[in-house]
């Protein structure tokens, strides 16, 4: 990544670092902490086991979390191995334990996304996709704000997570179809 963007990056951090107050991070880092291991989305999946209107949202949910943590988690990290900001820019420090893997692309992020974007394309309660989404998109930026990951790491989390997403639904649809008999000759 150019020299430019890193430093452009890094001295965003450290105005959100300014930025920190008590309030925000009452909120923000139990939100963060929250998100481990994509615990919230796997909880909010696990919820909508017991309604019959929201069980497709869970597969589609669980599914892309799945897909996410493999895609995310154990080959693009590995593949970039990006370091984590704390250990880059002078003067940054975490309000949560310091992760030991790499930055990009963020996890939380991806988690995030993954979940809400599939919710978003298979829910039909407008509230509840809204809801979901915006804790998605306060899921990325608390990663900001206790300061382990670089903007460019929420995004292109947030972008895999929900690609991820668009690609799950529509292998869901395509089976759907295919199971209800409705497919064109050519695509059976």
């Amino acid at each position: 990544m150019a020299l430019w963007f890193e430093q452009l990056e890094g001295q965003l951090l450290l105005l959100i670092q300014d930025l920190r107050c008590e309030p925000l991070s009452a909120v923000l880092v139990p939100l963060t902490r929250l998100g481990e291991y994509g615990a919230i989305w796997i909880a909010c999946s696990l919820v909508m086991l017991c309604f019959r209107r929201t069980r497709r949202a869970r597969v589609a949910g669980l599914a892309a979390l799945l897909i996410g943590q493999l895609v995310n988690g154990q080959l693009l990290k590995n593949l970039v191995c990006r370091a984590r900001p704390f250990t880059q820019i002078q003067g940054l420090w975490t309000l949560v334990e310091a992760p030991t893997d790499y930055s990009f692309p963020s996890g939380h992020s991806c988690a995030a996304f993954a979940a809400a974007v599939a919710w978003w394309r298979t829910l039909d309660i407008r509230w509840l996709k809204r809801l979901l989404l915006t804790a998605a998109v306060l899921m990325a930026l608390s990663r900001l704000y206790v300061g382990v990951h670089y903007p460019s790491d929420i995004l292109g989390g947030a972008a895999v997570g929900s690609l991820i997403a668009v690609l799950v639904c529509r292998a869901l649809e395509w089976l759907e179809r295919r199971r209800r008999g409705t497919l064109p000759p050519e695509a059976a």
